[in-house]
């Protein structure tokens, strides 16, 4: 894959007493950004706390997110908030160094290092660090593995959309194990570039077809569909928003695969495409993450 010099990202990080504190912030950031705007995230610290932390695609206006968080908790929750910048391919080489290859099910992701360790059983994914999410040792990526295997166990799915592909890790997978064509889409162009690279590092290249597109409105998704597969690790606002166009997008019985969802997330983003005529088929958390496995019904 080509070398490629990357942007830094700002960040904003802060800690907060409880579990359902963390829920009414993160809920309510959620719901305060546009797609693609931030990424949101939670996880529980050992002492019982709450660590926050927003990732902007955008410098943010520190003022209104003091204000938004001090809506959702306290006035000191809002001033302990810590603002700076991450290099972002400094954080993504990082949570790929020395670390050993991730197995999820049939699938193997793995660094240039640990080519030669795959099993002639297992399909190896080779991802290097990038700008984009979805190097595989995510549990949002992973989730979404396991549940992929899962699914081909039983099915030959012929239209897959990767939807939100990051680095291309399920594109990828998908079109390895399928032999067929898979179209791959990311709101960022960096990402989409990223994820053709590692295509054809993979040997994929012919397979995977990456474009950058925001939702479903490029012309390749109405050419492409209606899809059998989609699989779309995000997060849960633009999942939500997405899931009538998602919907209209799909063949009778298709699948999906949705992941990027906090456990408590998880309901409204089932109940959102419930409402268009999916049924949840399972719901497994991995990490602190939540994917699901819904099928279009009939």
């Amino acid at each position: 894959m080509t070398a490629m010099i990357t942007p830094s990202t700002a960040r904003a990080l802060f800690a907060i007493g409880d579990e359902p504190g963390a829920k009414r912030v993160v809920d309510l950031l959620n719901e305060s950004f546009d797609e693609g705007q931030a990424a949101i995230a939670a996880f529980e610290r050992a002492d019982g706390r709450w660590d926050v932390s927003i990732h902007f695609a955008d410098p943010p206006d520190q003022a209104s997110i003091r204000n938004l968080v001090g809506l959702a908790s306290s006035e000191a929750v809002a001033e302990s908030i810590a603002f700076d910048v991450v290099d972002a391919k400094d954080w993504v080489a990082e949570s790929l160094q020395g670390l050993v290859p991730v197995r999820a099910g049939r699938f193997i992701v793995h660094g240039a290092h640990d080519r030669a360790s795959v099993p002639l059983n297992k399909l190896g994914i080779e991802i290097e660090a990038a700008l984009a999410f979805g190097t595989g040792h995510h549990g949002t990526t992973r989730g979404c593995l396991l549940l992929l295997d899962q699914v081909l166990r039983s099915r030959k799915p012929k239209r897959v959309l990767d939807l939100g592909s990051g680095t291309g890790v399920l594109a990828i997978a998908a079109a390895k194990a399928l032999k067929r064509r898979v179209l791959a889409s990311d709101i960022d162009p960096m990402a989409a570039l990223v994820a053709r690279d590692n295509a054809r590092l993979n040997g994929v290249g012919n397979l995977v077809e990456s474009i950058c597109a925001t939702g479903f409105s490029a012309a390749a998704f109405g050419e492409r569909a209606p899809f059998d597969l989609v699989l779309a690790n995000i997060l849960a606002n633009p999942l939500r928003q997405m899931a009538t166009a998602m919907a209209a997008h799909l063949a009778p019985s298709a699948q999906v695969i949705l992941s990027g969802l906090l456990p408590h997330q998880a309901m409204s983003v089932i109940v959102a495409y419930r409402a268009r005529g999916l049924v949840l088929l399972r719901h497994q958390q991995i990490e602190g993450w939540s994917s699901l496995l819904m099928q279009r019904a009939g």
